[in-house]
């Protein structure tokens, strides 16, 4: 297993940190109207490249299919807000442009946000998987994102770790 940086994450990691980015505007209006659950699909096409296909040579996969994503929230009376997210393929299949072999996008990322007197912690763990046809060639990616922010705004902590592993 080798550690990779932000930078050389998959496709899908960086995909989920733009689209939790992109949905955090709305949390907290949808919050304070309406406390509650909800779940919706959002079509994804990624392309990832998986180190190990390919007789170890690598290879871009095509995929596509939806993405699941189920939001609760809550706003309290006292001000606070506290929300979670699962995100998991549903139906996520490609094929590899150099090989044509078939590949199926599995896993699953949880994220947490709490907003306490301004303060602000998230924190999102991501576990994803392209399995492959053949021996040797399923690509494992997990990371781990924290973040901390104080109520005047300053980040105080950060926690980032990420691996892939090829089996």
């Amino acid at each position: 297993m080798r550690k990779i940086s932000l930078i050389q994450l998959s496709s899908w990691s960086v995909a989920l940190v733009v689209f939790l980015s992109i949905a955090a505007a709305g949390r907290l209006a949808r919050a304070q109207s309406n406390n509650g659950a909800q779940s919706f699909d959002v079509p994804l096409t990624l392309f990832v490249f998986v180190p190990c296909a390919a007789g170890g040579a690598g290879e871009v996969v095509d995929l596509s299919g939806s993405l699941h994503v189920v939001e609760q929230f809550r706003f309290n009376p006292d001000g606070t807000f506290h929300f979670i997210s699962h995100f998991n393929p549903q139906g996520v299949s490609g094929i590899g442009e150099t090989t044509g072999a078939k590949y199926q996008g599995t896993g699953v990322t949880q994220s947490e946000e709490n907003v306490t007197a301004g303060a602000q912690e998230f924190t999102t763990v991501d576990n994803f998987r392209i399995i492959g046809q053949g021996p040797d060639n399923n690509f494992l990616v997990h990371s781990v994102f924290h973040f901390t922010f104080n109520a005047n705004g300053i980040l105080t902590a950060t926690v980032s770790a990420s691996s892939d592993q090829c089996k």
